[in-house]
C-alpha cells in the first residue's frame, strides 16, 4: 500500500504540500498522532507516519520513539493495536526496535492464532476473521519474522468466501463488505493462493455511478475506505478498472478540504490521518 501511496503527489501536484502540513500538524507533543478528539492514538499514528512516508517526508523519529517505547512489548494491547505498534516500529529506521521487543511482539501475535489457522480478536477465538488475519500478516512483515502457518491462514480466509462473491468478515456473518473482500483478496494474492473470480466481480459491482466504491450493495453512498481498498485489491489481482478512473477522481475531489485533508464520505464533518492516507492510496492507483 505504501509504495502505491507514494505516487499520489503525481495527481496532487502543488496541493501535496498542504497534505504534508496536515499530517505534520497531527503529531502531538508526546509523539503520537491525534485521533478526532485530539488525543494521541496508536491506531492513528500508523496512518500519520505512513502518510508522511508516502509524501517523502522525514519522520520526527526522536519525538515518536518515546511514544512507542511506552507500549513496551504490547502486553496490554489487543491484536489490532499490536499490529499498529509493529507497523509504527516498522516505519522508523532499522534498529529502532530491539530484537527482544520484536520477539516478544511476535509471541503475542501468535497468541491470537485460532484453531482453524487464522487470527481472531481474542486469544482462544474459535475461528479467524479477515481483518485480524490481514493485520497479523502485516505485523509479521513489519517485525521481519515469518508467518507461522501461511497455509492455515489461507484456509481460514477462503472459508469466509460467500456464494455471491464477497467475503464475510467472520464465521456466521451472511453478508460481506467491500473493505473485507478487498482485504481477503489482498491476503490471498500475497500468499499466492487462488483468487475466486466472483470476488473481483463483486468488488467491481460496488462501484458507484457517482464515482468511488460503496461498502456494500445496500450502502447508499461511496466512501474513501471502500474506494481505496477496492482499487488496491483490483490492482493486485490485475483486474482492469480504467473505465472508473475519471468518476473516481471526481469523487475524491468532492472530499478534498482546505485543510489539506480528505473527508471519509459525503456525510463526514471531520478529518483525520486515516482517511487522508486512504485518499493517497486511491490517488496512487489512479495515477498509474
Amino acid at each position: 500500500m505504501l509504495q502505491v501511496a507514494r505516487l499520489a503527489p503525481n495527481l496532487l501536484c502543488e496541493a501535496a504540500e498542504r497534505v504534508v502540513n496536515f499530517f505534520q500538524e497531527q503529531i502531538n507533543e508526546d509523539g503520537g498522532v491525534r485521533d478526532r478528539a485530539g488525543q494521541s492514538d496508536l491506531y492513528y499514528t500508523v496512518f500519520g507516519l505512513d502518510g508522511l512516508i508516502a509524501l517523502r517526508q522525514e519522520l520526527p523519529v526522536q519525538r515518536v520513539r518515546p511514544y512507542l517505547e511506552k507500549f513496551g512489548d504490547g502486553e496490554d494491547l489487543d491484536l489490532v493495536h499490536l499490529a499498529c505498534l509493529a507497523r509504527c516500529w516498522g516505519a522508523l529506521p532499522k534498529r529502532s526496535i530491539t530484537s527482544e521487543i520484536s520477539r516478544r511482539l511476535g509471541d503475542r501475535l501468535n497468541s491470537y492464532r485460532t484453531s482453524n489457522g487464522g487470527y481472531g480478536p481474542t486469544p482462544g477465538s474459535p475461528s479467524g476473521t479477515v481483518y485480524h488475519g490481514f493485520l497479523a500478516l502485516g505485523a509479521h512483515q513489519d517485525l521481519g519474522i515469518n508467518l507461522p502457518d501461511p497455509e492455515g491462514l489461507v484456509q481460514s480466509i477462503t472459508s469466509l468466501h460467500l456464494e455471491g462473491g464477497a467475503f464475510a468478515g467472520q464465521q456466521g456473518v451472511p453478508i460481506g463488505s467491500t473493505p473485507t473482500t478487498a482485504a481477503a483478496l489482498t491476503l490471498l494474492e500475497y500468499l499466492h493462493a487462488p483468487i475466486p473470480p466472483s470476488a473481483s466481480d463483486w468488488l467491481l459491482d460496488q462501484a458507484s455511478p457517482e464515482g468511488g466504491f460503496r461498502a456494500g450493495k445496500d450502502t447508499p453512498i461511496p466512501d474513501i475506505l471502500s474506494t481505496a481498498t477496492a482499487l488496491h485489491a483490483l490492482a493486485g489481482t490485475k483486474v482492469p478498472f480504467e473505465h472508473l478512473k475519471e468518476t473516481t477522481l471526481d469523487f475524491l475531489d468532492t472530499l478534498w478540504t482546505s485543510q489539506g485533508a480528505f473527508y471519509g464520505n459525503w456525510t463526514d464533518d471531520g478529518v483525520d490521518c486515516e482517511y487522508t492516507f486512504y485518499a493517497l492510496l486511491a490517488l496512487g492507483h489512479l495515477s498509474l
